[in-house]
């Protein structure tokens, strides 16, 4: 039970950092600009289902297409985490920016399910990097005595995710009166700095992992 746990929190806090809720909040708010309340809702609700759909996706059915392409879940791993490392760098220090929230708000013919899907489900919230974390949990998954426990575990995670993302847009308003722009800048480049050691543990362990597999590193290092 106590991995289980362990699993879950581990789970929740890295897809809470690559997904950053209060990046995704100014990008939002200039999509939705000029739409009442009830339109902001509405696209908050699908665009958090479209991307906890993409996720149990993944979830269910990564290990199956890894399988088919003949990939280990070890270089899952290593290049998860080279993605994750390259993520929390951008977001530590992010070029200059605001072309892409103004240039997506200003497509006047968007509709609300364009926007909730594309880009606000993919690839603000389910991008690249959140593929790759639930792809490298897959393997802890697969490692693990107690397989349905931990599955239960990610499946909790994901959503508690998505529920904290959905809250963050219901409250997109609210929560940028109080933080600031300058306050948003430097919650994303905190993460971005935890998300890049993320990364490079991924890269570590599925570096080992894979020299394991082949007898060339025992396996007191593998358990590090």
């Amino acid at each position: 039970m106590n991995s289980s746990i362990t699993l879950f929190i581990s789970m929740f806090t890295t897809l809470l950092a690559i997904i950053n809720p209060l990046e995704a909040i100014p990008v939002f708010l200039g999509l939705m600009e000029g739409k009442d309340s009830a339109a902001q809702n509405r696209v908050a609700r699908k665009s958090c289902l479209y991307a906890t759909l993409l996720a149990f996706f993944f979830l269910l059915f990564g290990t199956l297409l890894l399988r088919l392409f003949g990939v280990p879940l070890s270089m899952i791993r290593v290049v998860g985490g080279i993605i994750l490392t390259r993520i929390g760098f951008q977001m530590f220090n992010p070029s200059p920016k605001g072309k892409s929230a103004s240039g997506s708000g200003s497509e006047q013919g968007a509709t609300d399910e364009d926007v909730s899907f594309i880009p606000l489900a993919m690839p603000i919230m389910f991008g690249p990097g959140a593929i790759a974390t639930i792809l490298g949990m897959v393997s802890t998954v697969k490692q693990s005595s107690d397989e349905v426990m931990s599955f239960v575990a990610i499946c909790l995670a994901i959503l508690a995710t998505m529920g904290v993302t959905y809250l963050s847009l219901l409250y997109s308003k609210r929560i940028l009166q109080k933080v600031g722009p300058k306050g948003i800048d430097a919650a994303t480049r905190i993460v971005g700095f935890f998300v890049s050691a993320m990364g490079m543990g991924l890269i570590f362990h599925g570096v080992v992992e894979f020299l394991q597999s082949y007898g060339i590193v025992g396996s007191k290092i593998a358990g590090l």
